[in-house]
């Protein structure tokens, strides 16, 4: 016996806009014979239901288990309504109902269906702007709330009849699909010669004869310009480096199929399904064959991606080649160029030819980053494809903006429980980036209607970040590099207690004014005990080490074994020129611009220096890279590490290593048993600290936690001393997460009453 038919509000909050949500509730309804109406507003998706119980039961458990594979539904609320006597089921237009807002969609990649649609629909064939409510660009349009076309930059776009009759029609896959077009009114693409844009309708058999003829072009992607070139040629893809002033740092590479994948690099399962994702993001691969030497230089993974504009896919089809370099449209350390007449300006000369389009891109957003371990996504660089989807707290972060760090930088602002991470900022020391920080705080402000009540920093008295912040002129919290690491951990799980946190890192400003980074605490979202840190070494030359990693091995050898290297003769001292050394021995023994640092990056430095493998780093990060790079598979050695009160005292290891180097041991040896012994540290402190304080929860943060070898081996000998681990997937353990450990310090402290509490 059928029960009588109710009236009920619903609202549905999370990613329900730009997914094709409404029109998804709507077919729901018929098929549940639901009455009533459905709209977007800004604070997510509301129904009016009029239905019997049991109708109303399988309405909502088939919403919330069919729903579009971009959406994320965060929560489903229902109340009593008053009846209407609807007869039919209908979308209306969107509402304004608050301050609140809904989540924003991010950009997403196209989808088979349309894919499809481009070789068969009359008025899309070839059409490389072809979207629909399931695909197709959405944050890097966006200019406010609610996401509706005149929103957008699709606005000055007016619609043809066919993409009109496609909008209004509720059955159709591109019912209200805010950025509809076609070939006879959507955008175009453009030639830029010598400053004049020329439109086309051939824009990917232009883009094919120029990369086949060995040309480096600058193509507008959905978030920023690209640069690309014929990846399998040494010669083009060498010509760009030097353009592009990108010595080291590798590039990433574009490939048309998972079946490409497959025939030149090693790929997981789990590596495969993240290159597939609607998110689309570069997936750092193991190397199977060589590509042009000049795209990873020497490293043993690549940076790729599969298509996910439409004009990736035609592109690749008119080809010689089947792998292409598309890297960022700027100069080193510049954000990527989204303004048509400043990319003219700064990629034409590093470019041969520009291929732009006529609809602008309002919110930059830089290709993201990714790597799998343990059958886990691990998040390097968040931006295309996750951003502006917000992390979910257990706390009230209203008005709480989070200024970030200096390097890789991304700030959060708080709406209700939700932090919102910006796109990839980058690195702050660059005029244009920290001018492009400011504008996406601005954006964000607008987009998301925020008012900062409480501010959140790094305690680092020079970062940028931090400036930028206490010029807001709000109150102020200063939160410690290091704890901002474990807590942005923490948050990512919904952690609030005492953990064993492990922050292994470059650089931070320590509580007692010297550099850390190889720090062991007990930590909570209040506060935190530093109770074992990694052996400091002075950095002769401060931050110049970071360019010249041998400097931070001679201090270790002159730390451990005084400034007599008899018998020892490191590689690193034939490659370097020996009054350097004599300059840099000198401002150690005077102790002359010579910080201290404990950073678990200064001592990887030291060792891919000492064995010959980089003394000169040419990009950030390079000699952990290549250190890792180096690694002998299925080695299981290690060295001897000391413990003396709170130092980790690594001089045993360095006496080991140049004892194995002076016996002929290979560099693939030593690094294996290096980052075992890195490992084994952890695991050994990790064991103090629970028979100390009987915590079992260890949470790993901080840039170090990017190599896959090291973050991978410590999970497994951790879960195998039954302690639960925690390593960041959804937002980088680099500083590029120190926003989100910034916001849930100041939301528990705001909460708790109180600014500090040590332990």
């Amino acid at each position: 016996m059928q029960t009588e038919a109710q009236a009920f509000i619903i609202h549905i909050k999370g990613l329900v806009q730009g997914v094709g949500f409404r029109p998804f509730v709507y077919r729901m309804a018929l098929k549940n014979n639901i009455k009533g109406w459905v709209e977007n507003n800004n604070e997510g998706v509301t129904v009016h239901a009029e239905c019997n119980s049991e109708e109303m039961n399988r309405f909502l458990n088939d919403v919330r288990k069919l729903a579009p594979q971009a959406s994320n539904i965060t929560t489903v609320a229902t109340y009593p309504a008053q009846w209407a006597g609807f007869t039919d089921f209908s979308i209306q237009k969107s509402g304004n109902l608050s301050d609140a807002v809904t989540e924003v969609s991010p950009d997403i990649a196209v989808c088979n269906d349309c894919l499809e649609d481009m070789e068969k629909q009359p008025h899309r064939l070839g059409y490389p702007f072809i979207n629909c409510t399931h695909c197709g660009p959405r944050f890097s349009i966006i200019r406010e709330l609610p996401y509706d076309r005149q929103s957008t930059t699709m606005a000055p776009f007016v619609m043809c009849a066919a993409c009109k009759a496609e909008y209004a029609d509720i059955l159709d896959r591109r019912f209200h699909a805010q950025p509809i077009a076609c070939r006879n009114c959507g955008p175009k693409y453009f030639i830029n010669e010598h400053g004049k844009n020329e439109l086309t309708d051939k824009a990917s058999d232009i883009l094919a004869d120029w990369i086949n003829s060995g040309n480096i072009v600058a193509m507008k992607g959905m978030g920023g310009y690209h640069l690309v070139c014929d990846a399998l040629d040494e010669a083009v893809v060498s010509r760009l480096r030097n353009r592009k002033k990108r010595e080291g740092k590798p590039v990433a590479v574009m490939i048309p199929d998972i079946e490409t994948a497959y025939n030149y690099f090693e790929v997981s399962e789990a590596e495969a399904d993240l290159l597939r994702s609607w998110r689309r993001p570069i997936v750092l691969l193991r190397n199977k064959f060589d590509l042009a030497h000049s795209v990873s230089l020497g490293l043993n993974t690549t940076g790729v991606m599969l298509p996910y504009m439409p004009v990736h896919t035609l592109l690749f089809k008119k080809l010689k080649t089947n792998v292409l370099v598309v890297t960022s449209g700027n100069l080193s350390d510049e954000p990527v160029a989204i303004d048509d007449d400043v990319a003219y300006e700064r990629l034409y000369g590093i470019a041969d030819h520009i291929m732009g389009y006529n609809r602008e891109i309002n919110n930059r957003a830089d290709d993201s980053v990714s790597l799998v371990v343990n059958e886990k996504e691990r998040i390097i660089r968040r931006s295309r494809g996750y951003v502006p989807s917000p992390i979910s707290l257990s706390l009230d972060c209203e008005g709480i903006f989070a200024a970030g760090a200096e390097l890789v930088n991304t700030f959060a602002i708080g709406k209700g429980t939700q932090a919102m991470l910006s796109q990839h900022i980058g690195d702050l020391k660059n005029a244009e980036t920290l001018s492009f920080y400011e504008e996406a705080f601005e954006r964000f402000s607008n987009l998301f209607r925020f008012r900062p009540s409480l501010i959140a920093c790094d305690s680092h008295p020079d970062y940028l970040s931090s400036q930028f912040a206490r010029n807001l002129g709000i109150q102020t919290i200063e939160v410690q590099h290091h704890h901002a690491h474990i807590a942005a951990c923490m948050a990512e799980y919904g952690l609030d207690e005492p953990v064993i946190g492990i922050a292994l890192d470059g650089t931070g400003y320590g509580s007692d004014g010297t550099i850390w980074g190889g720090e062991f605490m007990i930590a909570d979202l209040l506060g935190f005990e530093r109770k074992y840190f990694f052996d400091p070494v002075p950095l002769p030359g401060g931050d110049r080490v970071t360019e010249e990693p041998w400097r931070t091995a001679l201090s270790y050898l002159y730390k451990y074994f005084g400034p007599d290297f008899s018998g020892k003769d490191p590689m690193f001292l034939k490659l370097t020129d020996p009054l350097k050394q004599e300059l840099i021995l000198q401002m150690l023994r005077s102790n002359m611009n010579c910080p201290l640092s404990s950073g678990a990056g200064r001592l990887f430095d030291a060792v891919a220096a000492l064995t010959g493998i980089c003394p000169v780093s040419l990009f950030h990060a390079e000699a952990p890279m290549r250190l890792e790079a180096a690694i002998k598979p299925g080695c299981k050695g290690k060295y001897h590490v000391d413990y003396i009160g709170k130092h980790i005292v690594f001089q045993a290891m360095f006496h080991q290593i140049l004892s194995d180097m002076e016996h002929h041991v290979s560099t693939a040896e030593i690094s294996a048993k290096f980052h075992n012994t890195i490992a084994s540290v952890i695991l050994a402190v990790s064991k103090k600290l629970r028979e100390e304080t009987g915590i079992t929860k260890v949470v790993l943060s901080g840039g170090s936690f990017q190599n896959r070898y090291l973050l991978g081996l410590a999970e497994v000998i951790l879960r195998e001393q039954k302690f639960s681990v925690f390593a960041h997937s959804k937002i980088p353990s680099n500083d590029g997460g120190i926003s989100l450990g910034q916001m849930a310090i100041a939301a528990k402290r705001r909460s708790s009453g109180l600014i500090y509490k040590p332990f």
